[in-house]
């Protein structure tokens, strides 16, 4: 084995694996979108999404510093802006990260896979479903092949442009040691991929300064992104799985990570709802869609709505038809707790 492979191994990482749980994903039938179904839950949640460390979220476009304001820098690497140069967070990001925390907590199959991994997964069944009519949690909510899933996400917006960073350079994950020997950090003796792949929350974000860093568009510490995210025919439980996954169950305190440079620290994201419209029967559906203003009754903020989170966060932990895998939850919330003292690796990634 090499010697700079050793070494490599010898650093703490940035990343876990969190284990597959061994278990087959539970199937069931999604509940469709041909109608609002009675003792479900539908509406729509108001997001505020505050920047913890850097945010940057490529576009795969490098422009000249002056076409984006910043004449002292020859070459930067972009982010999504509206036509007012406001920041955008595509509402795809957003639904990435959220859905991947789902999946892991769940006992969810891959919504999706490299080539590497779906040639090495330790079960058939963890590959993404292609069957509509018998779904994992994750998928019943997000989507499928084929199932469209029951949450929309709109693209998250700041109205102030960008400021500049300077991101580390970062490499590829490494598989493989030599030639058809594969990375026992990936892999287990049977050559099957050990997990999930998650980055921890760190204190802060590298940032490597002109000289040695990669300059990039990006959001600083407590930019605040809103949204909104609409949902049809949650059961209760999916809706209070969605709450802890947005960090909004105190025993859990966790924040998500999206776009480039998790490694060193960056795209670390706390999320509050700062309102609800939520209707849970038929005679709201009813009122909803036989009047031209929305009833008051039906918005949740303040107090009001903490209570129905609460309730909801509840009932998915305790829910006969419980989704969450409380061992995988703990293996998430210990990478994703936040606030933290860690602080990100200043070398290899």
């Amino acid at each position: 084995m090499p010697n700079n492979f050793l070494r490599q191994s010898s650093v703490p990482k940035p990343y876990k694996l969190i284990p597959f749980s061994g278990r087959k994903p539970r199937l069931e039938h999604p509940a469709g979108h041909d109608k609002f179904k009675a003792n479900y839950l539908h509406g729509n949640l108001f997001l505020n999404l505050t920047v913890q460390t850097a945010l940057h979220i490529s576009t795969g476009v490098v422009v000249l510093g002056s076409d984006v304001g910043k004449n002292s820098i020859p070459l930067i690497k972009t982010m999504t802006q509206g036509i007012d140069n406001s920041l955008i967070i595509q509402g795809s990001s957003l639904k990435g990260c959220i859905r991947s925390v789902y999946e892991a907590i769940t006992n969810s199959s891959l919504g999706v896979v490299s080539k590497v991994t779906s040639q090495n997964i330790p079960t058939r069944e963890l590959l993404p479903s292609n069957k509509k009519e018998s779904l994992c949690p994750a998928s019943r909510v997000f989507g499928a092949m084929n199932w469209q899933g029951l949450i929309e996400f709109t693209d998250a917006k700041y109205q102030k442009v960008s400021s500049v960073g300077f991101m580390p350079s970062l490499y590829s994950p490494r598989t493989q040691i030599n030639e058809g020997e594969k990375n026992p950090i990936y892999f287990n003796e049977q050559g099957k991929v050990k997990g999930r792949k998650f980055y921890y929350n760190t204190n802060r974000a590298v940032d490597k300064g002109k000289e040695q860093g990669i300059p990039v568009q990006q959001a600083k510490n407590q930019y605040i992104f809103t949204t909104k995210l609409q949902f049809k025919n949650l059961k209760p439980e999916e809706l209070g799985t969605l709450f802890i996954v947005l960090g909004l169950d105190p025993k859990y305190p966790l924040a998500l990570k999206v776009g480039a440079g998790k490694p060193v620290g960056f795209g670390t994201m706390k999320i509050e709802v700062s309102e609800a419209n939520i209707l849970k029967n038929n005679g709201d559906l009813e009122k909803r869609y036989s009047t031209y203003t929305p009833l008051e009754t039906n918005n949740f903020t303040g107090e009001k709505l903490q209570q129905f989170i609460e309730e909801k966060i509840q009932f998915a932990h305790e829910s006969n038809n419980k989704i969450i895998d409380r061992t995988l939850l703990e293996g998430i919330a210990e990478v994703l707790h936040y606030p933290n003292d860690r602080e990100p690796p200043e070398g290899m990634y």
